[in-house]
């Protein structure tokens, strides 16, 4: 009988005892031959082997209302009510357990990590390469000494960053306090974990959602839109976001991602679901995950935004360096 490796808890609504999984929604897990299906299909584009960015991002030590920088990728800082917090962060030139093979970084990140601000906590979605970066987090542990919270079974990975007893683990609907003025709470989204052969769904994943006295802000980390019962619950539970952070790349080919990621006009969908007033595109354009163009999700969402009647400006596909702060 399978053991899981990382977390000992009892049966939920979305653990069985062995794996998480996603309730109601179609399964995640897929074979050696459709992995192999896809890989041998065709149809990748071409990427370049770099792209310069805008002049990167110097934020301040301390931000009394709200803002968001993207670093790139699935990685941000957000900085709200004089709290600083990081989303899944990668610095590293690669998002794999190796150095020396991967999906590599063709652009640069939009904050140089020594240019940080001091970092009250590392938010981690869940365990995949691309948002769980071991070299990344044991230099944030070194130079900052932030918090680290994750969703359940997390921590047995990152006790081999920081050590044991070390990390906050959230269940869905589970809520952190940081401060006297910020929580953080763990919602779910569709999607799974795995590091290595036998470790598939061993670990949760979720997104967050952020409050605060400079607003409110939910970040999805990785989801399929699924059946999209989870997107309004959002704004049921906690009210329309400030600001959304939704993934809108590595979507193609549809028929092996469209249970893994949103697409560009699900990704629009899940803003107009919780209500958002602000939404900024991240999963793009840093790594080459899939099929898709490097630029294909940035134009497939500004044709999603004039299909739906929402101003580009509203939901931008954030790129490297890129700011966003609330102006009321």
């Amino acid at each position: 009988m399978a053991r899981n490796r990382y977390y000992a808890g009892a049966p939920s609504d979305h653990f069985d005892g062995v794996r998480f999984f996603n309730p109601g929604q179609a399964a995640t897990d897929r074979g050696l031959a459709t992995l192999f299906r896809w890989r041998m299909g065709g149809g990748r584009s071409p990427w370049p082997g770099r792209v310069t960015n805008a002049a990167g991002a110097k934020p301040a030590a301390r931000v009394s209302g709200m803002a968001i920088t993207m670093v790139g990728h699935a990685t941000v800082l957000i900085q709200l009510a004089g709290c600083n917090l990081l989303v899944d962060p990668v610095w590293s030139e690669r998002a794999s357990p190796v150095r020396w093979a991967g999906p590599r970084r063709v652009n640069a990140p939009g904050i140089a990590f020594a240019d940080l601000p001091p970092i009250d906590a590392v938010l981690i979605t869940h365990n995949h390469y691309d948002h769980f970066d071991i070299a990344t987090l044991r230099r944030l542990w070194s130079a900052h000494r932030p918090r680290f919270i994750a969703p359940l079974g997390n921590d047995a990975l990152l006790a081999r960053v920081i050590g044991a007893g070390r990390t906050e683990t959230a269940d869905w609907g589970d809520t952190i306090a940081i401060g006297d003025q910020t929580r953080v709470t763990a919602v779910p989204a569709h999607h799974w974990s795995g590091r290595a052969l036998g470790d598939r769904r061993m670990a949760l994943w979720c997104g967050y959602v952020i409050q605060s006295p400079a607003g409110l802000v939910y970040d999805a980390g990785d989801t399929a839109f699924g059946d999209g019962h989870i997107f309004p619950d959002i704004a049921r539970r906690f009210g329309a976001p400030d600001a959304a952070i939704l993934p809108i790349g590595a979507y193609e080919p549809r028929w092996f991602m469209k249970d893994h990621h949103t697409d560009p006009d699900e990704a629009v969908r899940i803003m107009m679901a919780c209500n958002a007033r602000q939404a900024l595109g991240v999963h793009w354009g840093t790594f080459q995950l899939t099929n898709e163009d490097r630029l294909a999700p940035k134009e497939a969402l500004a044709e999603a935004l004039r299909r739906h009647g929402i101003a580009s400006d509203r939901f931008p596909a954030f790129e490297p360096g890129d700011v966003w702060s609330k102006t009321s």
